[in-house]
């Protein structure tokens, strides 16, 4: 039930320059994203992104680009379905951390198809987005109904963690400041 560190990817979904102004509170979405991403950073998490159609909807915000050790570009809503897709998370992660958008689209497509090859799917509720909240609402229901599991960014930094004694815990705690 809890999302360890040593069985996690992070995948960023589809944080692309054009789509994120669009999204309601897509500042805060970011900056969850990027709060996830740096604790994965630190704990040794690998960390994978997703980007829909970059020549119409832009590369990666600027203030995520530089974590993932590899992208995914796509033209499908489920970035499982896509050609490039097997390969690009690691075998032994069998724990899925997924913060992005748009929550009813891309990512909701994408969960459905992890959950079905049978890894496990953390949604992160703080850092995902969608242009309309009712959106992401029924996004995050459907999701949970099929088997995914809705979290909040600080729930999975503490989880990663485990326990105050972790060697990196003062170091994640910062990013809660």
């Amino acid at each position: 039930m809890l999302v360890t560190a040593a069985e996690s990817v992070l995948l960023l979904i589809d944080l692309q320059a054009k789509l994120v102004p669009a999204l309601t509170d897509g500042d805060a979405v970011v900056a969850r994203a990027a709060r996830l991403a740096e604790a994965a950073r630190l704990l040794d998490v690998p960390i994978r992104a997703t980007e829909q159609y970059p020549a119409g909807l832009g590369p990666t915000v600027p203030e995520l680009a530089g974590y993932p050790s590899a992208t995914l570009a796509k033209r499908g809503f489920s970035a499982v379905r896509d050609p490039g897709f097997p390969g690009l998370l690691p075998d032994a992660a069998r724990k899925v951390v997924i913060a992005g958008c748009e929550a009813h689209v891309c990512v909701q497509q994408t969960a459905a198809d992890l959950l079905a090859a049978g890894r496990e799917v953390f949604l992160v509720t703080d850092a995902l987005g969608s242009r309309f909240a009712e959106d992401k609402r029924a996004a995050l229901d459907r999701a949970r109904q099929h088997g995914a599991q809705v979290v909040t960014s600080e729930m999975v930094l503490f989880e990663w963690l485990g326990d105050s004694r972790h060697p990196r815990f003062r170091d994640v705690q910062k990013l809660l400041k």
